[in-house]
């Protein structure tokens, strides 16, 4: 099937102008009208309805429309697979992320993708709460946390790797713990959910976090309100090494107990849709994230 057809078959079926559509592309009207009439006849269905007076899309016409914009993009997005094809990206991509890392990473290199293309525009969602993709009409989405089976492709930038730390206010007032018995003596700061974590350890044997006692006595559902109680001494937190690298380096927060690390499957990734196309605007925003983050404390 001719692509050339194809796109001037979109064009006819958006402006119901066959004329018009074929001026589009440089075609004279007796060239569009023909191109056309052959596209019905290898497709053995009339696309149109036409009159002296006006153009309009048959049943037939209206049911292959949205599969000729899909063989349309498809080219597109091959093209760019190849780094040929448009180089302006233009309309929307709808963004959710952790809020959290968002603000950390996300906003700077966002603002210079945006400055890089200036016809395009970036619906951003951010918040720790994992928002439904599908329902949310999303073409991608930053996710830290473990990934089930879904209709989702996905590509992994990152570990994440969880640790416990402290504020040295916190750890002077109270003790530094020695071992993950001692947790049981210490206010707990937890992120979600009360559940049991395993520890593990290239050096200590396999334990328990236990974040269902009374002792676990603030609980978020947002990552920088959880390092910020942490940082003013609210007690002993876990934590994306990502989220508190910094506060690590500079002395704010302290870590405790570094043998152990959380033993979690979660890892940093970029979502989106099981779909044999992935847009050109949505492949450059991935390949864009990917360099940009390619450095992580992880």
């Amino acid at each position: 099937m001719d692509l050339d057809t194809v796109r001037l078959f979109v064009r006819a079926a958006r402006t119901l102008n066959i004329t018009a559509a074929g001026r589009q592309l440089g075609l004279s009207p007796a060239v569009a009208s023909a191109r056309l009439a052959k596209l019905e006849r290898t497709l053995g269905a009339d696309l149109f309805h036409r009159t002296t007076r006006k153009v309009t899309l048959s049943l037939e016409g209206a049911e292959f429309l949205p599969f000729a914009e899909e063989l349309l993009a498809q080219e597109n997005a091959a093209l760019a697979a190849l780094g040929r094809g448009a180089q302006t990206l233009s309309g929307k991509v709808r963004l959710s992320a952790p809020s959290t890392f968002a603000q950390l990473y996300l906003i700077d290199p966002l603002n210079a993708f945006c400055a890089l293309h200036p016809q395009l525009t970036l619906d951003l969602h951010f918040s720790d709460k994992v928002f439904d993709f599908i329902d949310g009409s999303f073409d991608l989405a930053l996710r830290n946390m473990a990934l089930p089976d879904s209709s989702l492709k996905a590509r992994r930038l990152a570990s994440d790797t969880r640790i416990l730390c402290a504020s040295p206010d916190y750890l002077r007032q109270h003790g530094t713990p020695l071992s993950v018995q001692d947790l049981d003596q210490h206010t707990l700061i937890a992120f979600g959910q009360r559940r049991r974590v395993p520890l593990v350890s290239d050096v200590q044997e396999a334990a328990e976090l236990d974040l269902t006692g009374s002792n676990c006595r603030l609980l978020f559902d947002d990552g920088q309100c959880q390092r910020l109680a942490t940082l003013a001494g609210a007690g002993i937190s876990q934590n994306a090494l990502w989220a508190v690298h910094t506060d690590l380096e500079e002395g704010r927060l302290v870590r405790v107990l570094p043998d152990y690390t959380l033993d979690t499957d979660t890892a940093l990734w970029l979502v989106y849709p099981q779909s044999n196309i992935l847009s050109p605007k949505v492949r450059a925003l991935i390949d864009y994230l990917r360099q940009q983050l390619r450095s992580l404390p992880t």
